[in-house]
């Protein structure tokens, strides 16, 4: 795994980390103190986002380890290992969501607070802004646990709008809209399950080698013609483990090359393909005759 890589990826989800503990704090007290479970429902949340973010960093931590005499390609499959657990403590922050909403619907209570919008408002925009973030460095570190725990900053930041809106009905409508509050709140555990099933699909696919990476063949096959002595390639299989790309390929030579030649080019290619494509890992190279 590539150092720079794996230091990017640990400084967003210090930044997760951060976050993540100053807003449930904020959200719990504003709830309470505001009546609004819309916001408590938030602050929970936030509060498995935290556990969330530290199985993201030890995971982080753990797939960046070289690679060993027991692990010959590393240790990148604890990433989705690690994304499975966090969509677990997801799946249970929304469950808890849904069944407190469900309770407090039917419970009379007090309207929310005023002010508690203010409190919202402040959050929709600071997590939006933690989701770009984290995202972002996701994509560019290729770490689907990072890119979990982004989509918890969404979640976050979809389960406030909820909030905002159901709090908004029930101070504009007033007396008897007491509910709205409740409703935002069990709609926003629907959305964190779904969400949820949107981060466990890659994280699956990872695990089970699924082929979800033709625009990186192209790039392979591109590059592998640029190298003098190959001809063409033939079959290229990918999996992906952590932030890293293992690579199968088969390229074609001329057939009356010596054993020799042919393995200087398998070295050269690979060398090449390292050198132009950084996000690969192990490289296979089998060399075919071309007649």
């Amino acid at each position: 795994m590539d150092v720079t890589h794996t230091q990017a990826a640990i400084k967003a989800t210090y930044f997760s980390l951060i976050g993540n503990a100053s807003l449930a704090l904020i959200k719990g007290v504003a709830g309470i103190f505001g009546n609004s479970y819309a916001l408590i429902a938030d602050a929970i949340e936030s509060t498995t986002d935290i556990f969330s973010s530290f199985l993201v960093l030890f995971g982080l931590k753990y797939s960046s380890r070289p690679a060993d005499e027991n692990h010959p390609y590393g240790h990148g499959r604890a990433e989705p290992l690690i994304t499975f657990l966090v969509v677990g403590f997801l799946i249970t922050s929304a469950t808890i969501i849904a069944y407190e909403s469900i309770e407090n619907i039917g419970t009379p209570h007090s309207l929310p607070k005023p002010w508690t919008l203010i409190i919202l408002g402040i959050i929709i925009v600071w997590k939006e802004f933690s989701f770009r973030k984290v995202m972002k460095k996701g994509i560019e570190t290729n770490s689907s646990s990072l890119r979990a725990d982004a989509w918890h900053h969404r979640s976050d930041a979809i389960t406030s709008v909820a909030a905002f809106i159901g709090i908004s009905i029930a101070l504009l409508m007033g007396k008897g809209y007491e509910s709205a509050d409740d409703w935002a709140a069990l709609f926003a555990a629907g959305f964190i399950l779904y969400n949820s099933y949107l981060i466990f699909r890659p994280a699956l696919g990872e695990i089970m080698d699924e082929h979800l990476y033709d625009d990186l063949v192209l790039d392979i096959r591109r590059v592998s013609q640029t190298v003098p002595g190959v001809i063409d390639t033939e079959k290229c299989f990918i999996r992906k483990a952590g932030m890293k790309y293992h690579v199968d390929l088969h390229a074609l030579v001329d057939a009356h090359l010596s054993v020799k030649e042919g393995h200087d080019i398998s070295h050269l290619l690979k060398d090449t393909l390292l050198s132009e494509l950084p996000q690969l890992g192990q490289v296979l190279i089998h060399i075919e005759p071309h007649e």
